[in-house]
């Protein structure tokens, strides 16, 4: 735009066209091109002829020996003084200009790209294992163990290691609380223990007087009923907190689960056939090896026997089975009582729920309650499923 408000400063035609002779004198055809064209088509200064064409434009230098000029050009042309006056500036520079900018593009930006999603790659793969050890910790935490902890790094600050931070806090706060009420619970029954139990020998000792009237007879009868009742309750709640503790793990050794199966159902078998019901016994032909306490899983199955009685309609069968599957021993026992609803699975585990609200039925909720500690003593698998009808507890050992 300079150039061409020069040339137009001009007095006349011929003023421009020596101007325009001038320039050219000194001027390189590859990088500037200057033509000034009369109106008849005759070109009177310059240094090139420029001619359109169908595909653009054909630049031909002149001279004693006119050459053909490729290359880009950025010309502006512009009637002055009756003639047109072009002026070409050669793009090269422009070209040499984007080069060096796409190789800094190359060269510098594109690393830092790629070491920015390398770099967030990384912190999105970190904060996926902070977040999936958080997902599994509460998990844990909901399915009961209270030991769970999500995994801390001093080097990691943010967002989501505050949040593993709170978690933690929380898992202490409730483990503290749980083994406080689990203390409290043992310390009861511990303390009213010996003063139950010493009621009970009085009871035992008022029945036994001669001569007792019949009415104080049948008060003694029901009162020791009950007092043995309390016993068995404080008893059991003393022996669940036992073996939460895992002091029985050093009475383990090897035990036959086939042996110890066979053994209750002869137990129990003729109090089975009393009750009009049917007691099945399943055993594989070799015997079935595990670690653990022998008397514990015995009181574990005949927990389980003794419920599937409880509850199973006269005229039908109670199954004891055990099944062996690799390094997997599964004892189960399997009533056709009304079974348990499937939302009730996990609370009838708590100690002292019962399924009968108002608590008039006979029994402390204990039961499978100790089932289930026992079972978590021996590392074992416990669950509970729906035999339709009735009920069907499994209890997988590693054998």
């Amino acid at each position: 735009m300079q150039d061409m408000a020069g040339f137009r400063a001009t007095p006349s035609a011929a003023a421009l066209a020596a101007l325009v002779n001038a320039e050219t004198a000194e001027t390189d055809p590859q990088r500037r091109l200057l033509s000034y064209r009369r109106p008849g088509g005759r070109i009177v200064a310059g240094n090139a002829a420029i001619t359109q064409q169908q595909e653009g434009f054909r630049v031909v230098a002149l001279g004693p020996a006119p050459v053909a000029i490729e290359g880009r050009f950025i010309s502006l042309s512009a009637y002055v003084h009756g003639g047109l006056l072009t002026i070409a500036q050669s793009a090269k520079p422009l070209d040499d200009l984007r080069q060096t900018y796409l190789r800094v593009v190359l060269f510098s930006l594109l690393p830092a790209i790629a070491a920015a999603v390398l770099g967030g790659v990384f912190l999105a793969r970190r904060a996926a294992r902070s977040l999936a050890g958080i997902e599994t910790t509460l998990s844990a935490l909901t399915s009961g163990d209270l030991c769970a902890r999500v995994p801390q790094m001093p080097d990691r600050q943010g967002d989501i290691a505050r949040i593993g931070r709170s978690v933690n806090r929380m898992a202490d706060a409730q483990q503290q609380s749980t083994e406080a009420l689990r203390q409290v619970s043992a310390d009861i029954a511990h303390d009213l223990k010996t003063p139950v139990q010493r009621l009970e020998l009085q009871l035992q000792r008022l029945q036994e007087t001669p001569e007792l009237p019949e009415e104080a007879q049948l008060l003694a009868d029901k009162a020791l009923e009950q007092t043995k009742g309390i016993t068995s309750t404080f008893q059991a709640l003393l022996q669940i907190a036992q073996l939460e503790d895992g002091a029985p793990r050093s009475r383990f050794g090897t035990v036959n689960l086939c042996e110890i199966a066979s053994t209750f159902a002869d137990i129990y078998e003729p109090a089975a056939e009393e009750q009009g019901r049917n007691l099945v016994l399943d055993l594989p032909g070799a015997p079935v090896m595990i670690t653990g306490d022998k008397a514990l899983i015995g009181q574990m199955l005949a927990n389980l026997i003794e419920n599937a009685l409880r509850h199973t309609p006269e005229g039908t069968d109670v199954a004891v089975s055990l099944q062996q599957e690799a390094a997997k021993a599964t004892l189960m026992v399997r009533d056709h009582g009304p079974g348990i609803p499937e939302t009730e699975h996990q609370n009838v585990l708590r100690r002292l729920y019962r399924l009968e609200q108002s608590r008039t039925t006979p029994g402390s909720g204990l039961g499978l309650s100790l089932v289930a500690a026992i079972a978590d003593l021996h590392g074992s698998e416990l669950s509970l499923s729906n035999a339709s009808p009735g009920l069907r507890v499994s209890v997988g050992f590693s054998s």
